[in-house]
């Protein structure tokens, strides 16, 4: 009988033995958040972003990505990142990042770029790098691949043409400084009001106008309250694939190395979807009877106005050189 108790025991050992690293050795999961469905160029990106760490980490991980605004909004998912809480990676406009960095809003400011093939060229050559490194210091929040390409025009609940039709126009804009003093230098007189009110803010004549790129207008249909789009062209959006430096510091060093591979390649295929999509979306609403384009005559006019607003803030916040070396990019 001890022999087959002595035999029974040694199964057990065996058995558990077998289990044990099993359980040892727990999936990692990563949430990520959206305020859009998949639709969305940003939702393409994230997506993008988890095929690829998947395929280069070559072992089982599980991706949870929130959409539609179910973790709240783009801000929210800066500071649930920056704290190592709730959200692993997302992506998240420069303006949000202000209260770690007064450099981070100027990356996509308007008037920055010249052109597609010129904002391009920054990208490539890293000039945004000295932002990154302040960001990642200060809020603990990794810039892993940058997104975006969308160009930024003024939606408004009339048709306006020019500088003299846009003077005084109430318009919504993001929440960094430098939106607001740029719009100024224009004319119009801009007012901060959070994304998901901006609809009710014009349908209530609180403000008459917006301003976004084509997959942000159709997303929130604003075109339902604001028709009329004024083609300004001011801005090239850069929307950063951040993670979180505290959840990026627990990962195993081979996932560590595919999240960054991933990110660079996920940011570079989201540049690609939305810069191409962005005519595409105009063209299909304006078929649609859902807007109408409104060419703007005057943005070389504009931008002289701001230019001067441009470098000042540059100066002020630190940019100074990372503006030179943008505006210097041939």
């Amino acid at each position: 009988m001890r022999f087959v108790a002595g035999i029974a025991a040694l199964c057990l050992s065996f058995a558990a033995g077998a289990v044990q690293p099993v359980q040892a050795q727990q999936v990692i999961t990563l949430n990520g958040a959206s305020q859009f469905n998949d639709d969305h160029a940003f939702n393409k990106t994230l997506l993008k972003f988890e095929e690829l760490v998947k395929k280069y980490y070559g072992k089982p991980i599980n991706f949870n990505l929130h959409r539609n605004s179910a973790l709240g909004l783009e801000k929210q998912y800066f500071e649930y990142m920056a704290q190592g809480k709730a959200v692993d990676y997302a992506v998240v406009s420069p303006a949000h990042m202000s209260t770690f960095s007064k450099a981070a809003p100027f990356i996509d400011a308007p008037f920055l770029f010249r052109d597609l093939a010129h904002w391009n060229k920054v990208l490539d050559a890293d000039l945004l790098k000295p932002v990154a490194d302040e960001i990642n210091e200060k809020a603990e929040v990794m810039l892993i691949g940058y997104a975006g390409g969308g160009v930024r025009n003024i939606f408004v609940n009339k048709p306006v043409k020019n500088l003299a039709e846009i003077k005084a126009l109430k318009v919504r804009v993001q929440g960094a400084p430098i939106w607001s003093k740029t719009f100024q230098a224009a004319g119009m007189a801009p007012t901060v009001i959070a994304y998901n009110e901006v609809y009710n803010a014009i349908q209530n004549n609180v403000i008459a106008a917006g301003e976004n790129e084509a997959a942000g207008v159709e997303a929130m249909k604003f075109y339902e309250v604001a028709p009329h789009l004024a083609m300004t062209e001011h801005a090239i959006t850069i929307r950063p694939l951040c993670f979180s430096g505290k959840t990026f510091k627990t990962l195993p060093p081979d996932l560590q190395a595919a999240i960054i591979k991933a990110g660079k390649e996920a940011g570079a295929y989201g540049r690609q979807i939305e810069s191409s999509e962005d005519g595409a979306k105009l063209e299909a609403l304006e078929k649609a009877g859902k807007l109408k384009r409104v060419p703007f005559a005057d943005r070389d006019a504009m931008k002289k106005l701001v230019d001067p607003v441009m470098a000042a803030y540059a100066k002020e916040i630190g940019a100074d050189k990372i503006f030179t070396d943008i505006t210097n990019m041939k």
